[in-house]
């Protein structure tokens, strides 16, 4: 019997449900990206606050809505914090490249082979430092975010292990990339276990359970786009005759990859969510469709595309009519008289519009309906247990997802 079909008895089971309304996170997006841009970006966490509260109160399971009660305010002073020591770790790690030879200020040729070898080795080790920050700044956020969510009263939470993590994901990802991938199942099994053996919900503690070979099955269409790779290769080495034929093979590979890379995010999610428990004998069903997924970010994709051009068209009239007033003026005196000031903030704003405009209809019209499938095709059963679930001591997390801000890896919304 496959995941997929392990029998339920519905009258215990408690069916996820989502109530978001497209016009009020729409506005709700576009205030607050306004404001974020506005504010050269300051406002940003306090617009990730209030887009949260929204979605998790409209998330829904059995009519019981999750509560978020994170504030901007944290986020921010988080953020703040982990800029200062994110800085101080690069300052020492540049400190010892450059007592070790290494600089991007250097005397010499910028030509030289040499000097760009070095300041080759500065960027990638600057790079590769940051990767066991980004896990440290995943688990860290993850955590935050569990601690601000509440649901039927009773507040999640997880135990401390952020460098438990970074260690594990750090060593997982070398074994994937020697492995060219053929690991993968394994790091994601064995990070998603670590995590949420650690996670709680009120006093009743997630286990994960399962095997990371049962996630091979989720490869099959990575296997098939490698495959369609290996011989597109074949073909373009073979014979000049068989090259255009090999170029069409490494498109369709290419395609065939993203698709395969969705599917495997897609069932791995499933097959996992099937072997997990809270407390004695909680369990979940979640079934989300990979064709419903890439349906929704094509059409979603091609919505947003359409509408953000139609809203830019009364102010690209705009732009283009005093474009022609200003035709016979020199290019050079544009800052020099209010019409061309004006002609520059008009363009600006259009630029700036553009983004938040896009941003608000891809939360609506992408984040938004796969949210929404993935909640209504997830089901608790044995739901009837939860009544017996009490509040857990909260875990103070202080510097709220300072780190995930910094690097850009922050949880969703």
């Amino acid at each position: 019997m496959s995941y997929t079909d392990a029998p339920i008895v519905e009258d215990d089971v408690l069916h996820g449900a989502y109530r978001g309304e497209g016009g009020r996170l729409f506005w709700l997006a576009l205030g607050t990206g306004m404001l974020t841009l506005l504010t050269l970006g300051i406002y940003r966490f306090w617009a990730k606050a209030r887009i949260r509260r929204y979605l998790w109160s409209a998330t829904a399971p059995g009519g019981n809505p999750f509560e978020y009660t994170g504030t901007g305010l944290e986020k921010f002073l988080g953020f703040l914090v982990a800029v200062v020591i994110l800085a101080a770790y690069l300052g020492i790690l540049n400190v010892i490249l450059l007592f070790l030879g290494f600089s991007f200020i250097m005397g010499g040729d910028p030509n030289d082979p040499e000097v760009i070898l070095r300041q080759i080795v500065v960027i990638y080790a600057n790079l590769f430092a940051l990767i066991p920050l980004i896990y440290f700044a995943q688990y860290r956020a993850r955590r935050y975010l569990l601690s601000r969510t509440r649901w039927r009263g009773v507040r999640f939470g997880a135990e401390k292990g952020a460098w438990g993590y970074t260690w594990r994901g750090c060593l997982l990802a070398i074994l994937s990339g020697i492995t060219l991938g053929l690991l993968s199942p394994l790091a994601t099994f064995k990070l998603e276990k670590y995590t949420w053996d650690r996670t709680w919900y009120g006093d009743a503690k997630f286990t994960q359970g399962g095997k990371w070979t049962s996630l091979y099955r989720a490869m099959i269409h990575v296997v098939i786009a490698i495959a369609l790779f290996v011989g597109a290769a074949v073909l373009m080495v073979m014979d000049e005759q068989l090259a255009l034929l090999g170029f069409v093979l490494l498109f369709v590979a290419y395609v065939w990859l993203i698709i395969g890379f969705i599917y495997y995010q897609v069932h791995a999610w499933r097959i996992l969510a099937a072997h997990k428990v809270l407390g004695e004998d909680i369990r979940f069903r979640s079934l989300p469709r990979t064709g419903t997924i890439i349906g929704t970010y094509i059409v979603g994709t091609i919505a947003v595309s359409l509408l953000t051009a139609l809203a830019l068209i009364p102010v690209g009239f705009l732009i283009a009519g005093m474009g022609s007033l200003m035709g016979g003026g020199n290019p050079n005196d544009l800052f020099g008289s209010p019409q061309g000031i004006l002609f520059i903030a008009l363009i600006a704003f259009a630029y700036i519009f553009a983004i938040v405009f896009a941003g608000a209809l891809s939360m609506v019209f992408i984040t938004q309906p796969i949210l929404r499938h993935y909640v209504e095709e997830t089901s608790v059963i044995g739901a009837s247990r939860l009544d017996a679930i009490r509040q857990r001591v909260g875990d103070e997390v202080v510097d709220a997802e300072g780190f995930a801000d910094a690097l850009d890896v922050g949880a969703a919304f």
